[in-house]
C-alpha cells in the first residue's frame, strides 16, 4: 500500500461522513416542528402513564415496582424530545418542565399536568395549537334608542 493513498482515502472517507451527517441533521431539523416533537414526547408519556396505571392494579408489590420503574424510564425518554420541542416552539416549555420534574416529584403527582399538556399536543390543528386569547368577547349592543 502506498503511503500517499492512505491520507487521500481517509480524506474522502471523512468528507463523505461529514456530508452524510450534515445532510441527516439538516433533513431531521426540517421535519421536526415543535408540535411534531411534542407528539413524539407524548407517545413516551402516554406509555408511561399506561404503565403507571397498570402498576396500581398489580397485587404483587414486586410487579408493581417493576412497572413503576418502566413508567419512569419511559417518562425520562420523553425528556430530550420535549426539550427539543420547547427549543423549536416555546409553547412546549411547560411539557419539558413537567417531564423534567419527574426526577424530583413522584409521577403520580404529575399525571394531571402531563395529560393536559399531551392532550394539547394531540389536538393541534395542522401542527399548531390555537393561540391563547386574552381579548374579551364584544359587549352586547343594545337595540333601544
Amino acid at each position: 500500500m502506498r503511503s500517499g493513498s492512505l491520507p487521500a482515502r481517509f480524506r474522502r472517507l471523512a468528507t463523505g461522513a461529514v456530508v452524510v451527517v450534515g445532510l441527516g441533521a439538516f433533513l431531521s431539523a426540517c421535519g421536526n416542528s415543535g408540535t411534531t416533537l411534542a407528539k413524539q414526547a407524548c407517545a413516551h408519556v402516554d406509555r408511561s402513564l399506561t404503565l403507571l396505571a397498570d402498576s396500581a392494579r398489580q397485587a404483587d408489590a414486586a410487579s408493581s415496582s417493576l412497572l413503576q420503574q418502566e413508567a419512569y424510564l419511559q417518562l425520562r425518554q420523553a425528556l430530550p424530545i420535549a426539550a427539543e420541542a420547547a427549543y423549536h416552539d416555546g409553547q412546549w416549555q411547560s411539557l419539558m418542565t413537567t417531564v423534567a420534574e419527574s426526577n424530583r416529584v413522584p409521577e403520580t403527582t404529575l399525571v394531571g399536568a402531563l395529560k393536559a399538556q399531551c392532550q394539547q399536543a394531540d389536538s393541534s390543528v395542522f401542527g399548531q395549537s390555537p393561540p391563547p386569547s386574552s381579548i374579551p368577547p364584544p359587549a352586547p349592543v343594545s337595540s333601544s334608542p
